[in-house]
């Protein structure tokens, strides 16, 4: 199937794991009408699974699937639009998020940037982009940051009139499409 909007696709690939600590390893790639978005790929760090959209808080990664995307407004630590411009502070509030729509029970599942003080895996179901990683490394906060703004400046660029209202928007034809169920 050739999409037609703006798409965000993860293939997870594996399970990390560190010190007790576990992670869902993959890789994003965006597309704008079918065609790749230059410069706009990288890798994912995600919760472990099996993924469940069924129980709220479960600290499990979403389900494989499609989801639409929306901006964030709510609460203190996260906004699609009048995030932080702080650039001396790792993970000051409110960090650049997008938020991902449809997801049954679960709720604030958000693309957001690894960060302190949780730097190997920053997510109770939510997607953070990086640069590759091996099984034991860290995610960076500031590299992490620049990926997410660079897909809020692209979602920002494909459909304006979502990021202008200060309320959960959904972006048009905007998705999230989720590949795979590495084991446990």
């Amino acid at each position: 199937m050739v999409e037609t909007g703006w798409v965000i696709r993860v293939r997870r690939l594996a399970q990390h794991r560190r010190d007790g600590k576990s992670r869902t390893y993959g890789r994003y790639e965006t597309f704008l009408r079918g065609k790749p978005i230059a410069g706009l790929r990288g890798f994912v760090c995600e919760a472990i699974g099996p993924g469940d959209n069924k129980t709220l808080n479960n600290g499990k990664r979403i389900e494989p699937g499609r989801y639409p995307l929306f901006t964030h407004w709510h609460g203190a630590k996260y906004a699609s639009v009048g995030y932080s411009l702080d650039a001396e502070t790792p993970g000051a509030l409110r960090m650049p998020a997008i938020r991902v729509g449809d997801t049954k029970a679960r709720t604030d599942i958000l693309i957001h940037p690894g960060h302190p003080p949780t730097p190997y895996l920053s997510s109770v179901g939510c997607f953070n982009l990086t640069a590759p990683l091996k099984p034991t490394q860290e995610m960076e906060f500031w590299e992490s940051r620049a990926r997410v703004i660079a897909l809020i400046d692209s979602l920002r660029a494909f459909a304006p009139a979502a990021f202008v209202p200060q309320d959960i928007t959904r972006i048009p034809d905007a998705w999230l499409v989720v590949q795979g169920e590495p084991g446990d």
